[in-house]
């Protein structure tokens, strides 16, 4: 969007080192209860300088169209080679990822995979395995009896859930489905580079709690990366490890309070002067019609190297493409939306949406990933035929729609958005009028509702709702004509 002037018991496997030929057998859980996936882990043959194993993993969550395993070695083990999955290392993480004839589990399945490590010594077994970013061999939460009294409502404060794509829905790590809703807090993309701070408005623990009292799941929280690398052009107070710190702290605020964090690269570098350019500055003031390989590669690196060990937190690659604007022909814009390179009409090497999905698993990252298409996000139309490969199988469709976009009714939902949301997680990342009204996102949102669908309201700022537009009029959550839609919308949905 453009914007206005300025728990069960853990029974863990033995650390023991494996002996050769034998198996560490999937653990039998305290009360009996079946976990949501087991894994056993095999030591096949050992010699001076390494050693063969596998692995045997069952799935007994719902049906998953693909999967990877991930655990740690703890004697300084390094996989060499593997077979039945593609296997990789960082560190101490290992992770094996399905091939394409094996990937989908149906509850109760199992899948076995092998590989060759070296490493003198020790073969220490794993203590600890996660399929798709569940635990696996621990005791899942007994049923409640007849007799228990029902839930209580979702503690406002529990920590959100862990992602994972499973077929085209989201799911968390006890496979339960969850839709994203909630609301974007624009700031941290323009106020560093325009030189006067970090956040437009207040991001304290009471703003952040006002946000979720609108019964919102999600804050997206768009960012500019020059300010996260520290480039010269930025004020030093601005830049860098402050900048990084300011954003850490307000995830960490978001999931305080219950609600997930979507981080997403929204201003980027790259000088751009063609059709419908934001600006004619090189530097990352306005939103440019693709990423560049200059610096974004090295931000989402840097990104997810920060909060890789955080998998609550997803990353949405980029905020609006628009290479349709620059070149000739939807074949071209696709394929430099994709593969990125030399693209006609922009003149600066672009980053593809490969080279973003490549640099984030670079470093053993496997949160949820998001991808808007082309046309400001507003066009999904051949977004499942240049899908980016992802390692992880946990990518996502994400998309953006005003009334004022070409894609704005519902015979356009119908025909290039349902294709997709057949296949994929679609998430509205942005959904917003310039009407100060709701009529329009009423539509949508009843939309993505009868489809399980998530969405996220432009903005949580307080702007002129007609040139923003803003949800807000003040940042203890008092919403605009136009807010009142989305905040009456969210408390009455179960999430």
């Amino acid at each position: 969007m453009r914007h206005p002037p300025r728990s069960g018991v853990l029974l863990v496997l033995s650390a023991a080192a494996a002996l050769v030929g034998t198996a560490i057998a999937p653990v039998v859980t305290a009360s009996g209860a079946t976990p949501a996936c087991t894994v056993e882990y095999t030591v096949t043959s050992q010699w001076d300088t390494g050693f063969q194993g596998g692995v045997t993993i069952t799935n007994n969550m719902a049906a998953v169209s693909g999967w990877h395993l991930t655990f740690d070695f703890a004697g300084g083990q390094q996989v060499s080679q593997g077979w039945n999955a593609k296997w990789s290392q960082s560190g101490t993480t290992v992770t094996a990822v399905n091939e394409s004839w094996n990937g989908t589990l149906a509850t109760g399945a199992s899948v076995s995979a092998g590989f060759i490590a070296s490493g003198s010594g020790s073969t220490a077994a794993p203590t600890s395995f996660q399929l798709n970013g569940t635990t696996c061999n621990v005791d899942t939460e007994p049923s409640p009896s007849p007799t228990d009294p029902p839930d209580p409502d979702p503690d406002p404060g529990a920590a959100p859930p862990v992602l994972r794509v499973s077929g085209n829905e989201l799911v968390d790590s006890g496979g339960t489905t969850r839709r994203l809703l909630g609301v974007n807090r624009s700031g941290g993309e323009f106020a560093c580079v325009q030189g006067y701070g970090i956040w437009d408005g207040p991001v304290d623990d009471a703003a952040v709690k006002a946000i979720a009292d609108w019964n919102a799941n999600t804050v997206r929280i768009p960012l500019n990366e020059e300010c996260w690398l520290g480039l010269s052009n930025i004020k030093p107070e601005y830049a860098g490890a402050n900048y990084i710190a300011a954003v850490k702290d307000l995830v960490a605020k978001v999931e305080a309070h219950g609600m997930t964090p979507m981080v997403e690269l929204h201003w980027s570098w790259g000088q751009y002067t063609g059709n419908s350019a934001g600006c004619s500055d090189v530097h990352a003031s306005c939103q440019k019609p693709m990423p560049n390989m200059q610096y974004t590669p090295s931000f989402w690196t840097s990104v997810a190297n920060t909060f890789k060990d955080d998998p609550a937190v997803v990353f949405d690659l980029f905020n609006e493409p628009y290479p349709d604007r620059a070149t000739a022909t939807a074949t071209q814009a696709w394929q430099c939306w994709r593969d990125g390179g030399t693209c006609p009409g922009i003149g600066y090497e672009v980053a593809g949406m490969q080279d973003l999905v490549d640099a984030i698993r670079g470093t053993g990252a496997q949160n949820l990933i998001l991808a808007g298409g082309l046309a400001y996000s507003n066009d999904l139309s051949q977004w499942l035929t240049y899908q980016p490969t992802d390692p992880a199988g946990n990518l996502a469709a994400a998309w953006h729609v005003y009334n004022f976009n070409s894609c704005a009714n519902e015979s356009c939902w119908n025909s290039t958005l349902a294709p997709v949301a057949a296949q994929v997680p679609l998430v509205a990342g942005e959904i917003g009028e310039n009407t100060c009204a709701h009529s329009f996102i009423d539509q949508v949102m009843k939309w993505f509702d009868d489809r399980g669908l998530s969405y996220l309201g432009w903005t949580w700022n307080t702007w002129n709702c007609g040139s923003g537009p803003a949800l807000i009029s003040s940042y203890d959550g008092t919403p605009t004509s136009y807010g009142i839609g989305l905040r009456d919308h969210l408390r009455a949905q179960n999430g």
